[in-house]
């Protein structure tokens, strides 16, 4: 639930809105390939229910939940997933597509900002994470608290639930 709240943190209550407008609510079944490695996502997804692992190489090496967003990596960068996302249970996610999102992006540069500043957020603190993880740096560095939130972004976490909690609110109605 973390990036969920890095992402709707940043976001205005009218960015959320768009979201909502512009994405489209869309069942997983369990067993099917959201994200394939080595093809670009044709979205970027916010997931709202249900459940999906990551696959690399056949191997999992993360499981991924609602509030989620999934294919960040590759809307940011050119590069194809060398990941695989696939569904473990029923699933429904919000799927942005590339170039609505884009086309957005390009026209509204406010939005640009604060999305682009929230994914930089996370994928900063998701590095601090990996690198804690695998023990990097000096060993005198200062210890790094991996699952403490930076004030900045705790600041917004209420605001960040709420606005999740109203999209699932506002696609749930339209069901």
């Amino acid at each position: 639930m973390r990036k969920v709240l890095f992402i709707l943190g940043q976001l205005t209550d009218t960015d959320a809105e768009w979201l909502i407008r512009n994405g489209r609510k869309t069942a997983v079944p369990a067993g099917e390939t959201l994200i394939a490695a080595g093809h670009q996502p044709s979205a970027l997804f916010l997931v709202l229910d249900g459940e999906f692992a990551v696959l690399v190489g056949g191997r999992e090496i993360a499981r991924i939940r609602s509030g989620e967003v999934v294919g960040e990596m590759s809307f940011v960068e050119a590069r194809l997933p060398f990941a695989s996302v696939i569904a473990t249970a029923d699933a429904t996610v919000l799927a942005i597509s590339r170039d609505t999102l884009a086309a957005h992006l390009e026209e509204d540069e406010g939005f640009a900002a604060r999305f682009y500043r929230a994914i930089a957020m996370f994928l900063s603190d998701r590095l601090r994470s990996t690198v804690g993880t695998f023990g990097y740096g000096a060993a005198d560095a200062p210890a790094d608290d991996s699952d403490e939130i930076d004030g900045d972004i705790l600041d917004n976490v209420a605001l960040a639930g709420a606005r999740f909690d109203r999209i699932l609110k506002r696609l749930s109605e339209t069901a």
